[in-house]
Order: structure tokens, then C-alpha cells, then sequence
């Protein structure tokens, strides 16, 4: 099996549909940054349990893998559009709401866990939408430039400007950061309601197709492609990792270091400087390398941070391995989107896209949980730890794709590549 290398592609116009996209997508990322990071504190306010705050983060996850395959089929069946916007409508509406329980002091851990769910199972449906819209905003082979562009731009929206100014606006408020994620959502939905786009091509669906039937041709899909299942193994183990690492960043850093709210939001605001510098450099590491072996070098280098976090007991080393682990963090999700976009066919797209992450993310509320566990057993480091076991079992488990990693135009068991008509 081959995978598709598109190194070089020309960038996209901002004008148009793509410049569009870009402002939701960046808007929003600004605003659920400001909730993101405001959501742990808030929960460290009511509880001191380690559990019950990573059951925030894990219920964050969790519609993933109940609802995930179901909004991927769902995408390929509607107006993608009008389906974000919508999405993006009822999300501004719920936190909304979330904000006036807080401003009257009805905020509980239930609540928390409650709005988390609720956001999530929207974000099932909106997410496999937009990766199935963008291609038909932009030309294929500048597919990956646009999926880093759009990345790039929501890390400086969400974690350079919106996470460092999460502790600013609770101590003036602790509404203000869900009242301005609600105003982001809402302004979304209407730059995405603007989009002049007919969505891709679809076929008729065939005499007495289901829901059931189209979820499973999309998994066949994945399953036959063996770049693609390669890589949606390996970010499931990451994505354990990744699940206890968040679960307890709040703890470590404000508990285990000591370093307060201000240690947390330079924390956030290192991984978002190093995903920027992902973005930017990361085409040159797939120019030299591949896609398959930058994913493959960016997953070995973030095993060296997160041991540095578990393990130095300095606020200094935690921000420079949170800036390495941002950075290659970027270069890994640039490349496994792009070539989920460049391999699947079109009309399918959103169930390729849901099939890959539903099974990718489903590890993310069990290393969520499991952080909690060694948290309260061992000590507030060892989800760090703990995450970098799980990189360890994802490179391992990654090497034998390598051997797939060849130039666009060749696929195998009837995979589409970006030079193939769909």
C-alpha cells in the first residue's frame, strides 16, 4: 500500500470560501480556548478530587465514540454547510446558557460534565462536515498548505491570544470566558452561512441504503487502506496518552510544580508558540522526510518531552517541553488529515473522516481516566509519564508503515489518490 505525498502544493487564495472557513474556524477556536482552559480551573474550584476533574476532560471525549461514526454519515448525507452553521448556532446557544448558571451560581461538576458531552456530540457532526467541505474549497494539491493554515491560525487564535487570557477574565468575571466562546460560536455560524459552495459531488445512494450500511462502507474504506490504518492505530495510543496528559496538566502544573494559574496559562501559551513553529516549518520536514516520516519523527520527539514534564521539577523545563510537544503535535495533525483528505473519495469523505477519528479519539476518555487513577495513586506527574508509555507502543506500532511511504499517484486495493478521479 502506498501513501500520497503532495509536498510543495501552491497555498491558497484567502479570498473566497477558504478565507471564510479560516475566520470561523479561528474565531471559534478563540473562543473554545477561552472555555477549554477556563473549564479545569473552574472544576478545581469545586472539587479537589483528581477523578472528578478528569471526568470533565474524559466527557469531553467520550460522544467521540458513541456518536462519531453516525455524524460522519450523516456529513456525507447533507448540506455540510448548512450543517456547520447550524451546529455553530446551537453551541453558541448552550453556552450561552452555561454562562448565566455560573453568573448565578449554579455551576456544578455534573454541569461541567454535562456541557462537555453536549458540545462534543455537536462537534461530531460539524468536524466531519469541515473536512469534507474544505476540499472542495481548494484545489487538491494544496490541500495540506490549507490544513496548515488553518491549524497554524487556530493555535494563534486559541492558545497565543485566547488560553493566556483565561486567568485575566476570571478574576474580572467567571462568565466572561463562556459569554465570549457563545459570541465566537455565533459569529462562526454566520461567516459559515455565507459559504457559496454546492459541497462535493454525490452519487445516489443505492435502493435501501441505511445509516448502518454507509457507516460500514466507510470503515471498509479505512480498513483497505493500510497508510490511513496505520496511522489511525498509532494516534489511538496517542490519543491515551494525550487524554491523561490534559486530565491532569491543571494539577501538575498548579500542584505538583506549584507554579499557580500563571505556570498553566505559559504552559498553554508554549504549546500553541511551538504549534505555530509546526505550522510554519512543518512542510519543510515533510519535504525532506515524507509524510509518514515526520508523523513518525514528531511522535518519537514528543516521548522526549513528556518524560522531561513527568520527571524535572521545574516550571522553565515543563514550558520548553510543552513548546517541542506543540510543535510536533501540529506536524503530526497536519499530515494525518491531509492524507485522510487526499486518499478518501470525495463523496465519502465525512465517513472516512469519522471512521478514523472516532477510532483514534476513542482512547482519549480512557487515558482521561486512567490519568486520574495514577494521579491520585502515584503522584500529579505520572499522567505525564503515563502518556509517554503510550507515544513509546504508537512509534513502535507506526515503523511498519514506513515502508508505504512513496510519491502521489500510486494506490493500492482501490484507495483514491490525490491524482485519481473520484
Amino acid at each position: 500500500m502506498a501513501t500520497v505525498e503532495s509536498v510543495g502544493g501552491r497555498a491558497p487564495a484567502w479570498r473566497g470560501g477558504f478565507g471564510r472557513l479560516w475566520g470561523a474556524a479561528v474565531l471559534s477556536s478563540f473562543g473554545d480556548a477561552l472555555r477549554t482552559a477556563a473549564l479545569p480551573l473552574l472544576a478545581a474550584t469545586l472539587t479537589d478530587r483528581p477523578l472528578l476533574v478528569a471526568a470533565v476532560t474524559a466527557c469531553g471525549y467520550l460522544p467521540w465514540i458513541i456518536f462519531g461514526l453516525l455524524g460522519g454519515a450523516v456529513a456525507d448525507r447533507v448540506d455540510q454547510r448548512r450543517a456547520m452553521w447550524t451546529v455553530d448556532a446551537l453551541r453558541a446557544l448552550l453556552v450561552a446558557c452555561f454562562a448565566v448558571a455560573v453568573a448565578f451560581g449554579h455551576a456544578s461538576i455534573g454541569l461541567l460534565i454535562a456541557l462537555a458531552f453536549a458540545l462534543t456530540t455537536l462537534q461530531t457532526l460539524f468536524d466531519n462536515a469541515a473536512t469534507a467541505l474544505l476540499p472542495t474549497l481548494v484545489d487538491r494539491d494544496m490541500l495540506g498548505s490549507a490544513n496548515a493554515r488553518l491549524m497554524t491560525g487556530q493555535q494563534i487564535a486559541g492558545g497565543l491570544l485566547g488560553a493566556p487570557l483565561v486567568p485575566l477574565l476570571l478574576t474580572v468575571g467567571a462568565t466572561l470566558p463562556f459569554v465570549a466562546d457563545a459570541a465566537t460560536f455565533l459569529a462562526a455560524a454566520v461567516l459559515i452561512a455565507s459559504l457559496k459552495t454546492a459541497g462535493p459531488e454525490r452519487r445516489p445512494r443505492p435502493a435501501g441504503s441505511t445509516l448502518r450500511r454507509e457507516i460500514a462502507e466507510g470503515l471498509r474504506v479505512l480498513g483497505r487502506d493500510r497508510a490511513l490504518r496505520g496511522l489511525c492505530a498509532a494516534t489511538a495510543l496517542c490519543n491515551v496518552g494525550v487524554g491523561a496528559l490534559i486530565a491532569g496538566l491543571v494539577l501538575l502544573v498548579t500542584g505538583w510544580l506549584d507554579a499557580g494559574t500563571a505556570g498553566y496559562a505559559a504552559a498553554l501559551t508554549a504549546y500553541t508558540s511551538g504549534g505555530l513553529a509546526g505550522g510554519v516549518a512543518g512542510g519543510r520536514l515533510v519535504a525532506r522526510l515524507g509524510r509518514m516520516r515526520a508523523v513518525l519523527l514528531a511522535g518519537t520527539a514528543q516521548i522526549g518531552a513528556l518524560v522531561v514534564m513527568g520527571s524535572v521539577r521545574h516550571t522553565a523545563a515543563l514550558v520548553g517541553a510543552m513548546a517541542v510537544f506543540g510543535f510536533m503535535g501540529m506536524v503530526w495533525n497536519v499530515n494525518t488529515r491531509t492524507l485522510m483528505q487526499e486518499r478518501g473519495p470525495a463523496e465519502m469523505l465525512g465517513r472516512v473522516s469519522a471512521a478514523f477519528r472516532t477510532l483514534a479519539v476513542a482512547g482519549a476518555p480512557v487515558g482521561a481516566m486512567l490519568g486520574g487513577v495514577v494521579a491520585t495513586a502515584w503522584g500529579l506527574n505520572t499522567p505525564a509519564l503515563l502518556a509517554a508509555a503510550f507515544f513509546v507502543l504508537s512509534v513502535a506500532s507506526l515503523i511498519p508503515v514506513l515502508r508505504a511511504d512513496v510519491s502521489v499517484g500510486a494506490s493500492e486495493e482501490g484507495t483514491t489518490t490525490a491524482h485519481a478521479p473520484h
